[in-house]
């Protein structure tokens, strides 16, 4: 089975390259692209019901190196559950793709450069969250952003090539600092290996193991989106074409997420900043939401909304117990689905309606219902209403926290619960505006332009493009990734069991004989 797990980074790419190869022949591209995720989305399901069921984790040192020279492919529960559902959600957007290119043509996602890119971009999600060593998985970092830069600025247009310049400047810094600590890391320790951490970090100082560990959680942060690193993230994402901005939204900012969730659970186990994380979770939730509340714009609110959401996860990694990173867990997967879902919802908002400003659009529930059912769902979902999968996984979180019941974590609960009405205020507002209020009613108008001064001020408030045709199969892809949304709430029993047993493995190290056995085997 072991033989399995390279094949989830070595299919994508690949498949980048016979894209590449056909970059003038756009059903053989697409034909590639879905072939490969699908083949990813069935080995990576393969690959979590046999790490469950065995209670064993997979490794795969590449080219039989011996540890710690080789490159290790690193699968427990955490990393294939997060492989399934990237894989998922890849698959879902690059159908919403292939129905915008088969509409629009190359306008927006030219073919011939977009597969290979999201492929590649694929491999380097993929190969992070499978990585056994932490220079492994700066690679994946660095093969995922190479390809962003490319995604980011498809279409060449002025905003997309400003804001894209902005995302690789930030981008390579953090990359510049994630680099340097390990340089230091392995100059301290003599290993990159994450096993091998985990038993050496103890023989440093605590002084020096303080300084390697805030380098890697700031470099984590910024590509995290970890307030008040996140300036770069409402700008970059919105002026991205809507596939696009989807799976950036989903999964990137994740990738920073399990960076730190494997770091600071496996590699500094006794140098606490617990307490420095809560704060910041805190304020990523509070800032994050306000910035949303202040947005007339549905792609800016949604990506106000992702950073508010980053900070009930860095939550519940800085609560540090089993419940909580279980908890942590689920609220990551819950949130990957949903935030992608909503993106994509407002995709059709905007070919439909040919806006997403909230003060531009109108009457949509009377002229296009699927698509307000669509937008709907994951927006009360996002929002934590019950009994949605948002609602059970900030309750988790707020019982792991309460749990340990100081100060603080009430505070955070507080902020928590803040930060889930503001977020429901904004999303149903935008809701209010653009399904509900109707384009003959004067008399509403006019109030709502009262109540709503304040946002002309707001960026691209009043941006308005052209009405375009859905195809059917972008309409299908966004209402099977609704359908995921609500499998996430209708089997919450097994999956949040699965993200308890994960969130108590992550308390035990992984211990160099348990890798080297996996290895050889």
């Amino acid at each position: 089975m072991s033989a399995l797990v390279p094949l989830l980074v070595t299919l994508p790419l690949l498949g980048a390259a016979i894209a590449l190869i056909f970059g003038r022949r756009r059903r053989v591209q697409v034909g590639v692209s879905l072939l490969t995720l699908t083949a990813v989305a069935v080995i990576a399901g393969i690959l979590l019901y046999t790490v469950d069921s065995t209670g064993n984790a997979l490794a795969v040192s590449v080219g039989g190196w011996p540890i710690p020279f080789g490159i290790v492919l690193y699968v427990d529960r955490l990393a294939a559950l997060l492989v399934v559902v990237s894989s998922v959600v890849l698959l879902a957007v690059l159908l919403f793709s292939v129905g915008q290119g088969a509409a629009d043509g190359d306008d927006e996602t030219p073919v011939s450069i977009f597969h290979p890119s999201y492929l590649i971009l694929a491999a380097g999600i993929f190969n992070a969250f499978i990585a056994g060593d932490l220079f492994n998985l700066y690679v994946g970092f660095e093969i995922l952003l190479v390809a962003s830069y490319v995604l980011i600025t498809l279409g060449s247009t002025e905003s997309r090539i400003r804001t894209g310049v902005v995302y690789i400047v930030v981008s390579l810094v953090s990359s510049i600092l994630f680099l340097a600590a390990i340089a230091a890391i392995y100059g301290a320790l003599g290993t990159v290996n994450i096993a091998q951490l985990s038993e050496r970090m103890t023989e440093l100082p605590s002084e020096v193991q303080l300084v390697l560990h805030l380098m890697l959680l700031l470099a984590f942060s910024i590509k995290a989106a970890v307030f008040p690193l996140s300036f770069w993230l409402p700008d970059s994402y919105p002026t991205a074409p809507a596939p696009v901005t989807a799976v950036f939204a989903g999964l990137l900012t994740k990738v920073g997420v399990y960076a730190m969730i494997r770091t600071e659970t496996q590699i500094f186990r006794d140098s606490d900043v617990n307490t420095l994380l809560l704060i910041v979770a805190l304020a990523t939730m509070i800032f994050g939401v306000l910035g949303a509340v202040a947005q007339a714009e549905l792609k800016r609110i949604l990506s106000f909304t992702l950073v508010s959401h980053i900070g009930y996860m860095v939550f519940g990694l800085a609560v540090a117990t089993p419940a909580a990173l279980g908890a942590t867990i689920y609220y990551m997967v819950h949130h990957i689905v949903v935030q992608t879902t909503l993106f994509l919802a407002v995709g059709l908002i905007e070919r439909r309606a040919g806006s997403t400003s909230i003060l531009k659009v109108k009457g949509l529930m009377r002229a296009a219902p699927v698509i307000a059912v669509l937008y709907f769902l994951p927006a009360i979902n996002l929002g934590g209403l019950p009994p949605f999968s948002g609602f059970i996984g900030k309750v988790a979180l707020f019982d792991a926290a309460a749990q340990v019941g100081t100060p603080l974590m009430y505070a955070l609960i507080f902020g928590g619960i803040i930060t889930s009405l503001l977020t429901l205020y904004a999303l149903m507002r935008a809701w209010n505006l653009a399904f509900w209020r109707e384009e003959e009613d004067g008399m509403e108008e006019a109030g709502v332009a009262e109540r709503t001064a304040y946002l002309g001020a707001a960026p691209a408030a009043l941006v308005q493009t052209e009405r375009r045709v859905i195809p059917r199969i972008m309409t299908a892809a966004t209402a099977g990734m609704v359908a995921v949304t609500l499998a996430l709430t209708v089997f919450a029993g097994p999956l949040y069991d699965l993200c308890t047993s994960i969130g108590e493995a992550l308390q035990q190290p992984i211990t160099l004989v348990q890798l080297d056995e996996d290895v050889a085997s």
